[in-house]
């Protein structure tokens, strides 16, 4: 059955697996095991939210067996045979609302393939046209793909890479609906009805189509595939006809935009896009000030070391004169000082006010019991008290 397997999704699913358990170590020693915590929470999400799909599928869907619709239900156990399933899930049919669609989901062990009610209905005439679909879905649970994700997780949004593991789960899932069918064009078809809709599918001139994937070198259409979950339908139909057929290179400029574009899902790249300019933002609107309040701080603290001088000085000044001095020039001081700081004192309380390109540091004097005096830093005119440096403290002078 290693045929049914599209050749790079194992080394898609080792790369993925090793380093969403790399990421998943390092969350949880990085957060001294508080992501066990996110883990548990994000569990429990998961469980009301999946518990109610299920209960939506069993209370309003139709459970497929050999009193309900038999003749579906033989095409699914067929199926499951054909792929060497021996432990059968359970079949549901549910209302497609206009969607042509299926899908397969699990639920604390159970099984699911769920056939939407729209598809059954295109695929009346069509002999292999159900079993694709069962088939591809079967293909997910054969890989066990639904219960890798959470393993993988922490790095499938990385570009590139989350997106080609997702496109080549796809391509072996579309193995798995043509082993179903009784022919590659039977497949094909079936495969096509996604485009050409409920009844066109019937009429589709499969040369033309298939010729389509021309387009598909283009630089946009490279881009969305790279960004997207899923290949170009015209590329999956190619594939079910001949799983060896030749694929156009896709466009090399493509590759560089789709670097540094996360995979958003079955999304596609637009979103994609829109997610990374989302983060830049983010991160811009958090490190910008976070810089700016960095070298502020620098700034300042630099400040803070110049000046112990010019306080010293005041300190002794007051000490030896028992008043404060009229001016910085009385006190023997200079401003502005040779690296352009300036200085200002306010010589009916001596407090001090050292001028900087990023704002004003305040030196306010407090004379303990014992005549010895430390400084107050504060923050003046165009600073935050969050920009203080740390070194802006109470600092005693003898």
């Amino acid at each position: 059955m290693n045929e049914l397997v599209y050749p790079r999704e194992r080394t898609l699913g080792t790369i993925t697996l090793v380093l969403g358990l790399l990421a998943w170590l390092a969350l949880i020693l990085g957060t001294f095991g508080g992501a066990l915590i996110g883990l548990a929470l994000g569990f429990l999400f998961y469980l009301f939210a999946q518990s109610a799909l299920i209960a939506h599928l069993k209370g309003n869907g139709v459970e497929l067996s050999e009193s309900q619709f038999p003749d579906l239900y033989a095409q699914f156990t067929a199926c499951c045979d054909q792929l060497q399933i021996k432990t059968r899930p359970q079949a549901y049919i549910l209302n497609g609302n206009g969607g042509l669609n299926a899908f397969a989901t699990r639920f604390l062990g159970t099984q699911y393939v769920v056939l939407m009610s729209d598809v059954i209905d295109a695929m009346d005439q069509h002999t292999d046209g159900v079993r694709f679909y069962i088939g591809h879905e079967l293909g997910h649970l054969r890989m066990k793909h639904l219960s890798g994700h959470l393993l993988r997780w922490p790095v499938l949004w990385l570009p590139l890479l989350g997106a080609a593991y997702s496109r080549a789960r796809e391509s072996t899932c579309d193995r798995h609906g043509r082993a179903c069918c009784a022919s590659p064009e039977g497949a094909l078809r079936a495969l096509a009805a996604l485009s050409a809709g409920t009844e066109r599918w019937k009429q589709l001139d499969i040369s033309a189509y298939l010729d389509q994937i021309r387009y598909s070198s283009g630089f946009w259409m490279s881009f969305h595939e790279l960004t997207a979950g899923y290949p170009w339908i015209t590329k999956r139909a190619a594939r079910v006809m001949d799983t060896g057929a030749p694929m156009p290179r896709r466009n090399v400029f493509a590759w560089l935009l789709a670097a540094i574009t996360p995979y958003a899902g079955r999304l596609g790249g637009g979103y994609g896009l829109l997610i990374m300019i989302y983060i830049a933002g983010v991160l811009a609107a958090i490190a910008i000030p976070a810089y700016h309040d960095y070298t502020t701080k620098a700034r300042l603290s630099t400040a803070v070391t110049a000046t112990e001088n010019a306080r010293t000085v005041l300190a002794n000044y007051y000490r030896a004169n028992q008043k404060t001095p009229e001016s910085l020039e009385t006190a023997g001081i200079r401003s502005p000082m040779t690296d352009g700081t300036r200085l200002a004192l306010d010589a009916e309380k001596m407090i001090l006010t050292v001028g900087t390109d990023r704002g004003d540091l305040v030196f306010t004097p407090v004379v303990d019991a014992e005549g010895l005096i430390s400084w107050d830093c504060t923050n003046g005119e165009g600073l935050e008290p969050a920009q203080l440096p740390a070194s802006c403290r109470s600092s005693q002078n003898d």
